[in-house]
């Protein structure tokens, strides 16, 4: 029971997500109406994601620093998971655009820096699975990856805030039915953070099992 608290945590903050999420008012600005409680499932996963990657990141400075292979296992799982994140994001945000911007994808700088963003990440895992050598491989992929969270940190949150989106967090366009941090209430807060905090935890615990995976297909290296 003592190494699972974290988990049943995870599905309470999910449980309570999930309910409260569909249940609480919520305000209604611009043509947003009900679709702002994507809010609860969209935002929290890239939260999610950036403290996936950012993990990954670390794993991979180990891996450089200190040369052990469980390093690099993990670097390559937390990355994986981060990756997913970025995908069901990118979709769940696509619904959203659909119903308030009138099209899913409107080329929006937001949607193609994160597009750009997950291309990168996906060029991780091709560099990966091309080099055969498994130390010339965990070498190469940690200096890529310290690469790739170089380019995803300003892809995602510098570069659209300089030009004008409809995304909230860019410049924005007249008209523009966003959501922006003082448009949440604070009964929307009271769902939100155990939101973000819920989809971490999930993102680590599947990132648990995805080590454990690799660990017991590898375990040569490991010895």
């Amino acid at each position: 029971m003592r190494n699972y608290w974290w988990k049943i945590i995870t599905v309470v903050l999910l449980l309570y997500t999930f309910i409260a999420g569909f249940l609480v008012p919520v305000p209604f600005i611009g043509n947003l109406y009900h679709t702002i409680r994507n809010l609860f499932f969209h935002v929290p996963m890239w939260f999610g994601q950036m403290i996936l990657l950012l993990v990954s990141l670390i794993y991979s400075i180990l891996y450089l620093r200190k040369g052990k292979y469980q390093s690099d296992i993990a670097a390559r799982c937390f990355a994986a998971t981060g990756i997913v994140y970025g995908i069901l994001g990118l979709v769940t945000g696509a619904i959203w655009a659909n119903f308030t911007w009138g099209e899913p994808w409107s080329n929006d700088p937001k949607q193609i820096a994160v597009a750009i963003a997950l291309l990168i990440y996906l060029a991780y895992f091709v560099l990966r699975n091309a080099l055969p050598d498994p130390d010339k491989r965990a070498k190469v992929a940690a200096v890529y990856n310290v690469f790739a969270y170089g380019m995803y940190i300003p892809l995602i949150m510098i570069l659209p805030r300089l030009v004008e989106s409809l995304h909230p967090g860019g410049k924005g366009v007249e008209g523009n039915p966003a959501l922006s941090g003082q448009d949440l209430d604070p009964t929307m807060r009271l769902v939100f953070w155990p939101a973000v905090i819920g989809w971490t935890l999930l993102g680590v615990w599947i990132t648990q099992l995805y080590i454990r995976y690799w660990k017991l297909k590898e375990k040569e290296w490991l010895q």
